[in-house]
């Protein structure tokens, strides 16, 4: 996030080297110092980009994916893009009458979204304990190009309220435009003036619109 970058490291002067890695760790009892060299589009080490900085500790961020042993334990169908839940807009997974919100389903950036989620999932579960939900015909949300993946990833057609669709793009776009559509049908388009992967990107889908596709829905980003 950009204010993560303002308040943590341009404030306290740490600089941040995007596009590179640590070729080497230096020390004997102790770390003394790492080797850092830039990296190709493949992600492997430009020779002759090396240079030095001494440290006394190396941090390791192996990324996040969402606590999934419950849901892999009740059959949940879990999706390859998130490693969380499979779930519609009701938060409800493939299996009938458990639902799923916050960090079950995705890695998130901000709290205020594990809220969101937690209030959809709690007022569905009560609807459907109630009987009134029910499952209508449902079509998949599919991430695009440039997308790395949209949640929900199903829609259900009885659902009767607009839809607030999450997602994150696959890189950093400026002046790009998010397009959804149905077939050759467009629903929504938005220009963006910055798109990062960091930053959970929102749209809402209006029920009118919901109601009436008949099949899946495609998100992208045009550049």
């Amino acid at each position: 996030l950009k204010r993560n970058i303002v308040q943590c490291l341009d404030d306290f002067g740490i600089p941040l080297y995007l596009n590179h890695t640590i070729t080497k760790i230096e020390g004997k009892d102790r770390v003394t110092g790492v080797e850092i060299s830039k990296v190709d589009q493949n992600k492997k080490p430009i020779a002759g980009s090396e240079f030095h900085i001494d440290c006394d500790a190396v941090l390791f961020s192996v990324g996040l994916i969402p606590e999934n042993e419950l849901s892999v334990a009740a059959g949940v169908e879990i999706s390859p893009r998130t490693k969380g839940a499979v779930v519609d807009q009701f938060r409800q997974t493939s299996v009938d009458g458990i639902f799923a919100c916050g960090n079950v389903l995705q890695v998130h950036d901000l709290v205020d979204f594990v809220s969101e989620e937690s209030e959809i999932a709690g007022k569905n579960a009560a609807e459907y304990a109630a009987g009134k939900i029910k499952r209508g015909k449902t079509y998949g949300v599919i991430n695009g190009k440039n997308i790395g993946y949209v949640l929900p990833q199903k829609l259900n057609t009885e659902g009767g309220e607009n839809v607030k669709l999450y997602f994150r793009v696959s890189d950093t776009f400026k002046n790009c435009t998010i397009k959804v559509a149905c077939g050759n049908r467009e629903l929504y388009s938005v220009k963006k003036k910055v798109a990062v992967p960091g930053e959970m990107q929102t749209l809402i889908l209006t029920k009118d619109k919901i109601e009436n596709i008949d099949g899946d829905v495609s998100v992208w980003l045009e550049q």
